[in-house]
């Protein structure tokens, strides 16, 4: 028996799937549309209803959650009137369209949240997946308990651009990290090191840096960079040995190629005896 908020989902990929999933499972009555109907056939035979058209989609519910492929097959989903409906676009996207979307929902007489969801599919509907969301606090309040469905919920500001840049930002981090473990992976195994052996000692690398961060987010904001923990000089120095060493060993040196290159610049600048913060001047500027 679904007796919570109605709700619709457009767009039934594995995410979106996920996410209507989690919405019947916590009660909500959920309809659904997704361009290739067979898609739906699972989420229906959980207790789902088909919509014919997002149109018909869009009017079966007060709060429209849009997860498809980028902002350009949003705009083609929310089709006809808006009027009372609020629009969640969890779509991955910049916050120049998020902005836009923002105004032409408003347009036609609806309220619009972005958000960026920091899970797996796997997760969504557990305590686990964080999803951020950015747009007018009052709208994101009157729908945060529907929307805890899917997760737990971070408002993040009333900009709606905002849930798209942190997005943004967390995917360079994971990136970044997922890219230096794999280059320290490559070259361990020129040794006959295996990635798995490399494991624990990167791991506690990673535990290692993330305690640093709220320090580093201090000095960040602050533009004041102790060199407690050292000075750009000193990293150059070690920058130096891993792109020697990775060009002797036949392995791929580009990443520390660069990361070399944004330390020299910060020297260049004035930093060299300030510590590795001051790097952040570096992503500051084109």
């Amino acid at each position: 028996m679904h007796t919570g908020t109605p709700v619709t989902v457009l767009g039934l990929g594995l995410m979106g799937g996920a996410l209507a999933g989690a919405f019947l499972s916590a009660g909500h009555p959920t309809t659904v549309w997704n361009r290739t109907t067979a898609k739906a056939d699972d989420i229906v035979a959980r207790g789902a209803v088909l919509a014919e058209s997002p149109a018909a989609a869009i009017a079966a519910a007060p709060l429209v959650v849009v997860c498809v492929s980028n902002y350009d097959a949003v705009a083609d989903v929310l089709d006809g009137p808006l009027d009372g409906r609020v629009v969640v676009n969890l779509t991955s996207g910049t916050p120049s369209r998020a902005r836009a979307l923002a105004e032409e929902v408003a347009r036609r007489g609806g309220g619009y949240l972005d958000g960026g969801i920091m899970a797996v599919p796997e997760a969504v509907g557990t305590a686990d997946a964080v999803v951020a969301y950015s747009g007018p606090r009052p709208l994101y309040e009157a729908h945060a308990s529907t929307l805890n469905s899917l997760g737990t919920g971070l408002h993040l500001g009333d900009d709606p651009g905002l849930a798209t840049m942190h997005e943004m930002a967390t995917l360079v981090l994971m990136w970044g990290m997922l890219d230096g473990f794999l280059n320290g992976a490559a070259i361990l195994g020129t040794a006959g090191v295996s990635a798995t052996a490399y494991l624990p000692l990167a791991l506690t690398a990673i535990d290692t840096v993330a305690g640093w961060l709220p320090d580093y987010a201090r000095q960040a904001d602050h533009g004041v960079y102790s060199s407690d923990d050292g000075t750009v000089g000193t990293h150059l120095a070690a920058m130096a040995h891993v792109v020697e060493e990775s060009e002797m060993l036949g392995v791929n040196a580009e990443l520390p190629r660069l990361v070399k290159a944004l330390a020299e610049r910060a020297a260049a600048a004035g930093h060299g005896a300030s510590g590795y913060v001051a790097l952040v001047e570096q992503f500051r500027k084109p």
